[in-house]
This record gives C-alpha cells, sequence and structure tokens, in this order.
C-alpha cells in the first residue's frame, strides 16, 4: 500500500515538471486507400504507412497505424470499407490516395469526383476537423511498370494525370496538403529496384520515398 502510494505520488511529480508517459505520447494514425496503402506484394513493414510510423518514432514520435485498404478497391468500394470497419471516432493524422482502380476500370471521372470528394470529406471528419492533420497522396503511374508491357503506356499516363488533376483540385479546395509522388513513380522505366516482384505494385525502395515525403509533413506539424 505504501509503495503504491510512493509511485503515485512520483507520477504526479514527473507530469508536473513537463514529463508525460509514453501512452500519452502515442499517436493515432488512419491511413485510407488500396493495395499501394495496404502495401501489396512488400511486407507490411515496407508499407509506406509503417515507413512512416518508423520515420517518426527516429524523431521521438509514436504513432500507431490503422489501415484501411484493400487491393483493388475503388472510390466506392473504400467507402464501404470504411462503412464496415471498426475504427476510432478520431485519429491524430489521416491519409488518402485512392483511384488508380477507377482509372484501370475505366470509370467515369465525375464519379471519381464526387466519391473522392466524399471521402476526403469524411477524411477531415476523422482527424477531428483539424485539416491539417489530413494529407491526400497523388496515384502513381503504373504505365511505367513491366506489368503494362503491350499495353499504351502514354495514354494511361494522361489518365492518371487526370484522375490525378481531380484529386488535387479537390484537395486544394478543402485546404489540404498534398503529396505528390507520381513523377517519382515513373522512374520505375529506368530502376527495376522500384518495382515489387508482382512486376506491378512499388517495391520497399519506392515507398521509402512516398514515406519520406509524408513523415516530413507529419513531423512539421505540432502534435
Amino acid at each position: 500500500m505504501k509503495r503504491s502510494v510512493e509511485l503515485a505520488i512520483l507520477l504526479i511529480i514527473l507530469l508536473t515538471m513537463g514529463f508525460t508517459t509514453k501512452l500519452e505520447k502515442q499517436l493515432t494514425y488512419l491511413a485510407l486507400g488500396d493495395s499501394y496503402t495496404i502495401g501489396e506484394s512488400v511486407s507490411q513493414e515496407q508499407s509506406f504507412p509503417y515507413q512512416v510510423k518508423s520515420m517518426l518514432a527516429e524523431k521521438g514520435i509514436e504513432i500507431t497505424p490503422t489501415v484501411v485498404a484493400k487491393t483493388g478497391w475503388t472510390t466506392d468500394e473504400l467507402m464501404k470499407g470504411i462503412e464496415n470497419a471498426t475504427l476510432l471516432p478520431k485519429y491524430n493524422l489521416v491519409s488518402l490516395l485512392i483511384g488508380v482502380n477507377n482509372q484501370y476500370r475505366g470509370w467515369s471521372k465525375d464519379t471519381y469526383r464526387k466519391e473522392f470528394t466524399e471521402l476526403l470529406n469524411n477524411a477531415i471528419v476523422f482527424a477531428g476537423g483539424v485539416k491539417s492533420h489530413v494529407v491526400v497522396v497523388s496515384i502513381p503511374d503504373w504505365g511505367q511498370t513491366p506489368f503494362a508491357e503491350g499495353r499504351d503506356r502514354i495514354q494511361i499516363g494522361k489518365e492518371i494525370d487526370a484522375f490525378n488533376a481531380i484529386n488535387k483540385e479537390v484537395a486544394d479546395r478543402f485546404g489540404i496538403s498534398y503529396i505528390e509522388i507520381t513523377q517519382g513513380s515513373r522512374e520505375v522505366s529506368k530502376d527495376a529496384t522500384l518495382v515489387a516482384g508482382d512486376g506491378l505494385h512499388p517495391s520497399g525502395k519506392e515507398y521509402h520515398k512516398w514515406a519520406a515525403k509524408i513523415a516530413a509533413y507529419f513531423s512539421s506539424l505540432k502534435l
């Protein structure tokens, strides 16, 4: 009993001096998307949300990622995935990367704009209305990967750019920070180490580039 009282007094003293417990430093991160967010064909540790976690940990910022993503998801499927997931009412950080499967299936850009707008609004709500704690990540160009061999790579690139123009316009309208990774993703045509073993998805090396940009932004915030 005496020992418990002494520990309680010590904790109060430490908190008064400005120290916090590890639990109080733990932040939550919600990553919304598709195969690029879940990290198809690479380990969880190599996916960009978990590389962001590692990079922030090096800066003394501890985050716990929650990933709502699945290979092949379009915007409407991500919305359903969010509805079916068990999520916290609020997260400290949120990222949104979605749209490549809308492009791949040849779906309407107008529908993409409508559904992406709804998804971004939901992301802001999950961030407790703090827009600076939300980032939109551009769609990479799969047209430069080995998987696209025999397809019209130039046309794929143009379509990816068109979908990115939409998500960038929506992000700007909401006042949300935009992480551009598309141009860098096109370097895969010259560097095979940037693509995973399936010949389509990014490797851990490519995800590292994305994570560095996202982590740099997150670490600049007052968390």
